[in-house]
């Protein structure tokens, strides 16, 4: 009986908000970010370049908990076109909560880019352009000053660059990895490789300035994400390991390291909704679909976009769209406030993530972590989404 009750409520929620459809706004909020649970990493490639027998072993689970986890960890920034990039900065603070600027704490700027004086400070621009490997897809290389070209050295992005449907260049900082291995800090990676760290720590924040203008080249059956562009955010060892595989065990991303979609087009109906969107398995299974902001921002295809990502110290997760968004090497906690609190509340969509309960256990094993990828409440999340659309589209 009351499972008939519930869902009959969530079908009345579900058509309600499905006959609104979603909305724009400027602000997408994120609350409860961060639980405990774990993934399991590469520990061995083998035979990389055989069509035959390459493959990868995992290791051990590897367990995270705590506010933003698992996107606490080193993350690298990936852009897709269409897209240019104009600037680009990341910043730490020592702590910092959204709305309560009196306990937070000033943002520091740890790396630039500023595309027409070519500043590129903690730095470095890869794409996919190494050497293939059937069952890891193409190992990272340089780019070149265009970013889809490869190159043999570190070289900053030239001026007015812009990228097509399906190119894609990815920011690393400049801080070498050490040797490749399981234990090591960048876990283990391809041989030759540029291999660095990403951009870490609980409380961080990623700013963009960018245009993400219409397509002009014409479709093909070879363009897979056709006039879709996206900045979005990976689990640094993914890319270093093998960002699109054909063997599920040569990435962590599919057993939840961590992913965090910052602007994304998802689908060609909706080319100019940019979603922000987590990848992990905080209260759902299907990683794929990921948990999604019911509310978009509108791509601006004929001018120039500003805004970024918050990742404070209290779980929430903001992704915006501002102009008034600061780029300056120190930037203080009531200007980050101000700007947020400056975007009305009718232009904010908010979302809760679940809160997960999981236990860490004495001695890591694989049986123990792969219970954490079969939510039997995943149901819920769904729920609670749906009851926040539909609050929301009431409220407005």
């Amino acid at each position: 009986m009351l499972q008939s009750i519930v869902l009959s409520v969530c079908m009345f929620m579900l058509h309600t908000v499905a006959a609104s459809g979603p909305q724009s706004y400027q602000k997408l909020d994120f609350t409860n970010v961060g639980f405990t649970g774990s993934y399991v990493d590469v520990n061995k490639f083998k035979d990389i370049t055989n069509n035959e027998s390459c493959t990868c072993e995992v290791g051990d689970r590897v367990w995270f908990s705590g506010k933003n986890a698992p996107l606490a960890d080193y993350l690298s920034v990936h852009f897709r076109g269409p897209l240019k990039l104009k600037q680009f900065a990341f910043y730490t603070s020592p702590g910092f909560t959204v709305n309560n600027s009196r306990s937070s704490s000033d943002w520091n700027r740890l790396a630039y880019y500023e595309s027409s004086s070519k500043t590129a400070d903690n730095v470095t621009f890869l794409n996919h352009g190494g050497e293939a490997s059937p069952c890891l897809g193409n190992a990272l290389s340089y780019a070149s000053s265009n970013g889809t070209g490869s190159a043999s050295e570190a070289t900053v992005l030239a001026d007015g660059t812009l990228i097509s449907s399906d190119q894609e260049y990815i920011i690393y900082s400049n801080v070498s990895c050490p040797k490749s291995g399981y234990d090591k800090g960048c876990g283990v990676y391809r041989s030759g490789i540029p291999a660095y760290y990403g951009y870490g720590g609980t409380t961080k924040m990623f700013l963009f300035e960018f245009e993400m203008p219409t397509e002009t080249e014409k479709n093909s059956s070879s363009i897979g994400y056709y006039d879709l562009p996206a900045i979005w955010l990976l689990n640094d060892h993914i890319a270093r390991t093998s960002q699109y595989p054909t063997n599920a065990n040569c990435s962590c991303w599919a057993s939840g390291c961590g992913e965090y979609d910052i602007f994304e087009a998802m689908n060609g109906t909706e080319k100019n909704h940019l979603y922000s969107t987590f990848h992990t398995f905080q209260g759902i299974e299907d990683l794929g679909t990921g948990i999604q902001s019911y509310g978009y921002i509108t791509r601006n295809t004929t001018g120039t976009m500003k805004g970024g990502v918050v990742f404070d110290s209290s779980g929430n997760v903001v992704s915006f769209i501002s102009d008034a968004t600061p780029f300056n090497g120190t930037v203080s906690a009531d200007t980050v406030n101000d700007l947020l609190a400056a975007i009305p509340e009718n232009e904010t969509y908010s979302s809760q993530l679940m809160s997960i309960s999981a236990t860490a256990p004495s001695t890591t094993s694989k049986s123990n972590g792969v219970a954490l990828t079969k939510m039997q409440n995943g149901v819920w999340y769904y729920i609670l989404a749906i009851f926040t659309a539909f609050t929301q589209v009431v409220l407005i």
